[in-house]
């Protein structure tokens, strides 16, 4: 009951600073949101997007799941919440920019790199989630043999990212808005043992640092 009650002491300072003190931020965002982009992050509690690009609300559109991962275009049949939330974003709120957003120490890609008699078998939903990269895993076994663990996972999550990224360009309104220019992609990693944050770059095939490290 601990967590619960410091959340809703957390959320009367909310309260406080959007409902009390100054109330125009929702006087504005009840009659709609217009957020210019859409970040697909990762349920891991300690990745929460708002908090790590300090953004307040009707800044983010964001999509949460395990090892943030887009899945490809599939219009047939199941049910498919990141797709319906990405089309929404897309083309009814009409977003600039979609962020991938990874991260270090990410447990969704520790279990689509454990072995296969414990991956997979033993859970519902969760292995044939993450088998969305199930080539990231095999290329990071098959070109980095060996590496430590720590270096294989690292790679993975990366290439994670690079995996949600071609499945974007999958989507048919999602490639044309990208071809015409009116929407961007962009694949972040989020370093949390280095407080460091990178994003892809096609030119060099590499993350390179978009807030180094701070000394």
């Amino acid at each position: 009951m601990h967590d619960i009650a410091r959340f809703i002491t957390g959320f009367k300072k909310f309260q406080q600073r959007y409902f009390c003190d100054d109330s125009s931020l929702f006087d504005e965002l009840k009659d709609g949101q217009h957020p210019k982009t859409l970040v697909v992050a990762c349920i891991d509690s300690r990745v929460d997007p708002a908090i790590l690009t300090g953004s307040s609300p009707g800044d983010l559109l964001v999509v949460r799941n395990v090892a943030n991962l887009v899945p490809p275009y599939e219009p047939e049949g199941g049910h498919h919440g990141v797709s319906a939330a990405l089309e929404h974003g897309v083309t009814k709120l009409e977003v600039e920019h979609v962020i991938v957003l990874g991260h270090s120490c990410c447990g969704g890609i520790q279990a689509l790199l454990a072995p296969r008699d414990e991956h997979g078998d033993h859970t519902e939903f969760l292995g044939k989630w993450v088998g969305i990269a199930e080539h990231a895993r095999t290329q990071t076994l098959r070109e980095l043999t060996h590496k430590t663990p720590e270096q294989q996972h690292r790679a993975c999550e990366q290439a994670a990212i690079l995996i949600s990224l071609e499945n974007l360009l999958t989507f048919p309104w999602i490639k044309e808005r990208v071809e015409t220019g009116r929407l961007f992609l962009h694949g972040w990693y989020f370093d949390m043992q280095r407080g460091e944050l990178s994003s892809y770059l096609p030119e060099s095939a590499s993350f390179e640092p978009l807030a180094p490290r701070c000394r």
